[in-house]
């Protein structure tokens, strides 16, 4: 049922609501404080006013309410309101700064908000906004790696030197491989994304069988040589770089980036290593995959084609791998390296020495 409130004006009043309206230096709540009582006189509704207005239901209430108890008068003055809370002091930010950097008792790994507020005697929210205004945040965790690799500076220079400086009449290829893909396949169909809700997947699964990735991205175009095969041995490593052999222009020495996985280093891969002058093996220091270009590349093939996908047995893996790496070099992106050694270094030595 739609409410109307009738309000009933004298001539004297009507004209003060009216000027009010038409002071185009007034206020705006001023003004649409005297059109609430004219629509109301006009026998309106309450919905109807708001609307017109664009104010709510409950503030045409309180307009009238205040019309009817003070007359013209009482909307153009607001009621006073006690004072908000004082902003919190420096000294009490610096606490709250102080306690989170610091460990906290007994075995708990860190610090939560409710805890520091417990403590320090604030809101939560007041920890919260400290924490935002600081860029703290507790609840997270980055873990690192170092290589303990002798000869750690010198590759890092010789490779990120292929990266940022390849040499002249040579192509530059990361290569690695990516073993032990899964052929997932749901127990049951997830739902599809929809406006306010995200897209779900069952968390079990059933194994259809794994495919191995061998990869070699040119850093110099960006594009990407891919093989699926069945097992990661030696055997196949080779076979691979024959592919990559085949590929590669006529007359180009070849610089290939490799991890220190033991298959690169088998007695047959080095051997085939010597048959091929045009070819050199940088590899990576221990602990620092990081820095092996093609690594990116399969992390971005894991995020957008096999995190959330569903193969029904391994060729069909296989195909979508495929056609991937068939997207990827209809677009190639040069891969751009921007990290000199002597930066790496540096952030290196950031990281904190273990006590002994």
């Amino acid at each position: 049922m739609s409410q109307t409130v009738c309000i009933l004006l004298n001539p004297a009043d009507r004209c003060y609501l009216e000027a009010i309206v038409s002071d185009r230096n007034r206020p705006l709540k001023h003004v649409q404080r005297a059109k609430i009582i004219l629509f109301s006189a006009e026998r309106l509704t309450v919905q109807d006013i708001a609307r017109r207005v664009g104010v709510s239901r409950p503030c045409v209430w309180r307009w009238q309410l205040r019309f009817g108890e003070e007359g013209p008068d009482g909307l153009v003055r607001d009621k006073t309101r006690p004072p908000g809370r004082a902003p919190l002091g420096t000294s009490v930010t610096a606490r709250v700064l102080a306690l989170t950097c610091t460990e906290p008792p007994g075995s708990i790994t860190h610090w939560t908000g409710r805890a520091v507020a417990g403590i320090i005697g604030i809101s939560l929210r007041s920890v919260q906004r400290i924490w935002e205004a600081h860029r703290l945040q507790p609840h997270r965790l980055h873990t690192f790696k170092t290589s303990n690799d002798p000869a750690f500076a010198q590759k890092v220079e010789d490779i990120v030197g292929l990266y940022m400086s390849p040499p002249a009449h040579a192509i530059v290829v990361s290569i690695d491989e990516k073993s032990q893909i899964q052929a997932y396949d749901r127990t049951q169909p997830g739902l599809p994304l929809k406006p306010g809700k995200c897209a779900t997947m069952t968390h079990d699964y059933k194994r259809n069988g794994t495919t191995t990735l061998f990869a070699a991205l040119n850093i110099l175009d960006g594009t990407v040589l891919g093989r699926c095969m069945s097992r990661h041995r030696h055997q196949e490593f080779i076979r691979f770089l024959n592919a990559v052999e085949k590929a590669a222009p006529a007359g180009k020495v070849v610089h290939a980036i490799l991890d220190n996985y033991a298959t690169h280093k088998h007695p047959k891969v080095l051997e085939w290593l010597a048959g091929h002058p045009r070819w050199t093996f940088h590899f990576t220091p221990t602990s620092a995959s990081w820095l092996n270009a093609v690594e990116n590349f399969f992390s971005a093939l894991t995020r957008r084609a096999l995190r959330r996908g569903v193969f029904k047995s391994v060729p069909d893996l296989q195909k979508t791998i495929r056609d991937y790496i068939k997207r990827q070099n209809a677009d190639p992106k040069p891969f751009v390296w921007t990290k000199s050694a002597k930066d790496i270094f540096a952030k290196l030595d950031e990281i904190p020495v273990p006590s002994v």
